[in-house]
Formats: structure tokens, sequence, C-alpha cells
């Protein structure tokens, strides 16, 4: 599922393309993704200006000029693709399509259907179902280690499952969980409520950083994402731990014959990856 870096660069390369611009033609061409889609879904949007296009965690916010707000959800598969103009035909799994007054096209394509979209008020917005309990955006100002610690506190399960708790921290997902411990030398095991202090500061630290690495690498493409351009993300290509089960990790001077290089453990169904030598 892509996580916040590549929701981020997926409103990074709409902005250009969608702000400002009117929405002359909005195509609905299934009645349904993971849910159905709103009433009147393309009347309401069809002759609105959009004002911005943001994310929330894992979530894409489009503003619209008449107070609307518009949440997209990738899912596993989904993706945004932007055209200069019109195709002459659509992909069966083109399920969604916006055409601006300059022509440009903006597709929604998902393959699996996981992904959904919705329509409220900017006014209603924070009592959404799927934002109401959000934790603090890790790129805003409202994170710090102080905040982390204090959301990590008397939690009895290991710091890995709760950074992936949404109501924790919002849009982290397992590939940059497991960087971000990394590199602030923290096991995955360890129990959520021991991190504080510096501790805390480091992985906080940690996340922002490579978070911001990420996006400036337009996110990791293992499978299905792809940058509104059609461009692959390139971050997988700077992994420390994740998916290297039995490698080196960079900088480590561990034996790797001993140590066995970067273990793999499974928590709560999903894979970790870590380096037992540097994450205490």
């Amino acid at each position: 599922m892509p996580e916040l870096p590549e929701v981020e660069t997926v409103c990074r390369g709409l902005a250009p393309h969608l702000e400002g611009r009117v929405l002359v033609r909005v195509e609905q061409r299934r009645p349904n993704l993971r849910m159905p889609f709103p009433p009147q879904f393309e009347e309401r949007l069809t002759g609105r200006r959009v004002e911005s296009v943001r994310r929330r965690a894992k979530y894409i916010l489009v503003q619209l000029d008449d107070g609307a707000v518009l949440i997209a959800h990738l899912g596993m598969s989904g993706r945004m693709t932007i055209a200069p103009e019109r195709p002459e035909s659509f992909g069966k799994h083109d399920h969604v399509v916006f055409e601006t007054e300059s022509g440009t096209i903006v597709t929604f394509n998902d393959a699996r259907r996981f992904g959904f979209m919705d329509l409220t008020s900017a006014e209603a917005l924070g009592d959404h179902p799927m934002l109401r309990s959000l934790g603090p955006e890790p790129l805003g100002n409202a994170f710090s280690g102080p905040v982390l610690a204090e959301r990590l506190a008397g939690k009895a399960t290991p710091i890995k499952a709760a950074l992936l708790d949404q109501t924790v921290v919002a849009g982290l997902g397992n590939i940059y969980v497991a960087e971000a411990l990394f590199q602030a030398g923290i096991s995955p095991t360890r129990l959520a409520s021991s991190v504080g202090g510096a501790e805390a500061d480091r992985l906080a630290a940690a996340i922002r950083e490579v978070l911001g690495r990420a996006i400036e690498a337009g996110g990791s493409t293992l499978r299905d994402h792809r940058q509104a351009s059609g461009e692959l993300g390139y971050f997988q290509h700077q992994f420390a731990v994740y998916d290297r089960e039995g490698e080196p990790c960079p900088g480590c001077s561990c034996d790797v014959e001993k140590t066995g290089g970067v273990r793999r453990i499974v928590q709560s169904g999903r894979s970790t990856f870590y380096c037992a030598a540097r994450q205490r």
C-alpha cells in the first residue's frame, strides 16, 4: 500500500495540473471501488474549480471552490496519471476520469479496487470517519520527540506495531517504520512504552529524515506505485534494511557470516527487517 511519501509525491505531481483549474468533465466509470461512490459524484464535481491538492496521512485531499473536499485513497494498487489530452480509449481499470479546462486528463486507475473516493465539506473534514482518529503528521510542526514519547507512553505493544498505528503517527507504513527504526538504532521488538526521552527524540528525527529522503526520491516502487508523471519511485535503491534479509546493513561492522546480516521476523503477520547488531 502506498505510504506517506508515495501519496505526497502524487499530490505534488497533481497540484500543478489541477490547482486553479475547472473540472469541466468528470466520469465515474463504475459504481464502486472499495465502497460505493457518493451520490451525484460526477454532478457535484463538474464545473468546480480546484483550489488546492494536499495530503493528510495516506489520503489525497482536493479542496474545491464551493467548500467541498474530495477525499481519495489509492488503496493497494491505485495510481493517478496525467495526460495532456483525452486518449482514444480508456483501460478496464481506469475508474475515474477528471478533465480540466486546459484539456488535461487525470485518470484514477485501480486494478484491485481497494482505493476509494468520497466527498465531504471543509468544515466536516476533521470528523470524516477515515480522518478523525489520525495522529499527528510526522512532517508537521506538531510532531516532535516529546510528542512521540507521550503517544507511546503506556503502550504494551512492540514499537513497530505502535508506529504502524495511524492514531499514534499518521501516514507511516511497513517500509518507512523499518527504515526509521534502523536509523534510530531501536529494535522493532522493543516495547513502545520503553522508547522515550533521547530515544524518542532520535526516532522522531529519523522518521522525518527518512520520509524526506523518500519524497525526494519519488517514493518507493516495489510493485504498483507510479508518480503522477508515470515515473517510478527510486527510494527502494536506498533501503538500509527493508527487504534486505541476509545482507549487510550500511555502515555495519558486524560479520555477516556470524550474524546472518539483516534479519527478517514476522510481527502481526507482516515482515520486519532489522539489524540485531545496531538496533537495541
